[in-house]
């Protein structure tokens, strides 16, 4: 009964999400913190969910037209294929608005939420490289043989090299790692904001 109860209460959650995405990707407004960088993620799967939102729509229009107006299951799928596009476009808009922030302390990866899912601190990074890698799984968080991936369609384009072991917890398993891989839209640029927050911050004392 608990875990019924707990996968309702996730269902919830992440519906009221895909909502705080809509709202948030036409009004243009990312939650990006002040003082914090966006590391935008979405470019490797962005035609992938516009396909989607897309398919779901003309679905929507057609399932319309085919089905006899007075009939009830017309009102039904009118309903049902509403909430698909909007649905689609609230997870599309979560994955424009939640991007990955670099900030003074640190790498927030964040996964379509507001709250990071891993932060990577800058004084347990020791170098940073652009290189692009496949993973097998689709996962969006996942570990193997002491390396995080966070990748975008079986895909991750920054390494951070880590100069001690960090502490993540990934479905409810805490593992150490020594490097994390994630994909990033403009990997090269990212790394330079990587390596330039990383000296900035060694240089700071406080």
């Amino acid at each position: 009964m608990k875990r019924a109860w707990r996968f309702l209460v996730f269902l919830l959650v992440t519906e009221w999400r895909m909502y705080v995405g809509l709202v948030r990707l036409l009004a243009r407004r990312s939650d990006v913190p002040a003082g914090a960088e966006p590391v935008p993620y979405v470019g490797g799967v962005a035609l992938l969910l516009w396909g989607f939102t897309t398919v779901s729509v003309i679905e929507l229009v057609a399932l319309h037209l085919v089905i006899p107006w007075e009939d009830d299951v017309r009102l039904a799928a009118d309903v049902l294929g509403i909430w698909s596009v909007v649905w689609c476009l609230g997870l599309t808009g979560c994955h424009y608005v939640y991007p990955h922030l670099a900030t003074a302390d640190g790498l927030e990866l964040r996964l379509q939420r507001h709250r990071p899912a891993v932060t990577v601190p800058w004084d347990a990074v020791g170098a940073v490289r652009v290189r692009e890698r496949s993973v097998e799984s689709g996962r969006a968080l996942q570990v193997d043989d002491g390396v995080l991936a966070v990748p975008v369609d079986k895909r991750t384009t920054l390494e951070l090299v880590l100069t001690r072991p960090l502490a993540v917890t990934v479905r409810g398993v805490t593992t150490e790692v020594h490097e994390v891989r994630v994909h990033v839209d403009e990997s090269r640029e990212a790394a330079r904001t990587a390596r330039r927050l990383m000296t900035s911050g060694a240089a700071d004392p406080a």
